[in-house]
């Protein structure tokens, strides 16, 4: 629309975009109103709509724009999405670090760790209460008293918690207790799932599949927008290649690539692309540098011992180190590394 275009006018075009069927997501509400219609049209249908919008008064320009993950499009939304985690927010000058067990095995032991993660600087605690495992022999999680546990650690600590939940019917229930939804890897296409955390006011963070391109990462975020909830963040963890060194190898060309876009927050987690805790720190340095908002690290008081992926966690020594070393690279590219609340 034209700038201060009047309210009059900008609902007139609503009214033809319902008309046929379409419509209007306001994106700019002022001084420039922009609308975006997002649903599937074919040729025909956008020159029809197009005809009867151009000269409307009050309109500027009619355009359409290419990509298929409209909603998650620099071309829709050309601002950075902020989106707030535990009173701060992700996709800002800060750069958010959230660490803690890959599982909640116990109350002491994940107490121990929130504590711990806290006094060196975290800004969220993570923990999974579910637990999906390649091997349905291995330790797939407590269930709700693991999510119990996440609320008494924020209790403890002030912080924030973020948990993964593996199904639509499970949403509501993690929400509960979660300030944050984690979608991993394997649930990146779970469309009934990811319409699931669209319909609730929780962030997201919705990792990318482990052999899927960032078109279809993007496209799985749309599921999530087109339910109405804008807290979505995007997290490179690694893809599966050739390569045997690491346990994924860790994609630092999506960052930039996201960047340009898409206007959602950029997490990395290089914990489960590294898959040797000897490497987390350079990872995390790099992603940093290379301009993630967030970090997502594993860190678990006695590795040795952890019931899950304890050969990536950090030791709470060794991220208080790690912690120190990404408050240089944060200010070498203008930012800061988010202190806790410990």
């Amino acid at each position: 629309m034209k700038p201060e275009a009047p309210k009059a006018e900008v609902g007139r075009v609503i009214a033809v975009l319902e008309e046929f069927g379409l419509q209007a997501r306001v994106i700019s509400p002022h001084p420039r109103v922009v609308l975006g219609v997002v649903e599937e049209m074919d040729r025909r249908l956008v020159e029809r709509v197009s005809a009867r919008l151009e000269g409307m008064p009050g309109v500027e320009e009619v355009s359409r724009f290419e990509s298929s993950w409209k909603l998650a499009s620099r071309e829709f939304h050309p601002e950075p999405t902020l989106v707030e985690v535990g009173g701060r927010l992700v996709g800002g000058e800060e750069v958010l670090v959230i660490a803690g067990p890959c599982a909640v095995e116990s109350r002491q032991g994940f107490l121990e760790a929130a504590r711990g993660v806290a006094l060196a600087g975290a800004a969220a605690l993570r923990g999974g209460a579910f637990k999906p495992r390649t091997s349905p022999y291995s330790f797939r999680g407590l269930g709700r008293e693991g999510l119990e546990i996440l609320a008494e650690a924020r209790r403890l600590t002030g912080l924030p918690v973020v948990t993964e939940v593996l199904s639509a019917s499970e949403v509501e229930l993690v929400a509960r207790y979660a300030d944050v939804l984690q979608i991993g890897t394997r649930n990146m296409q779970n469309f009934s799932l990811l319409e699931a955390v669209g319909e609730v006011d929780r962030p997201v963070l919705l990792k990318r599949g482990m052999m899927a391109t960032i078109k279809e990462l993007l496209l799985s975020a749309e599921y999530v927008l087109a339910r109405g909830n804008w807290q979505v963040m995007l997290c490179e963890r690694g893809v599966r290649t050739f390569e045997t060194s690491t346990r994924n190898t860790l994609d630092l060309s999506a960052v930039a690539v996201l960047k340009e876009l898409t206007h959602l927050p950029v997490v990395v987690d290089p914990s489960h692309a590294a898959g040797r805790r000897e490497l987390v720190p350079a990872l995390a340095r790099a992603a940093v540098a290379v301009g993630a908002d967030a970090l997502l690290v594993e860190v678990h008081p006695r590795p040795q011992e952890a019931l899950s992926d304890g050969r990536q966690s950090l030791t709470l020594e060794g991220f208080q180190d790690m912690m120190r070393e990404l408050q240089a690279v944060a200010q070498a590219v203008g930012r800061r590394v988010a202190g806790g609340r410990s």
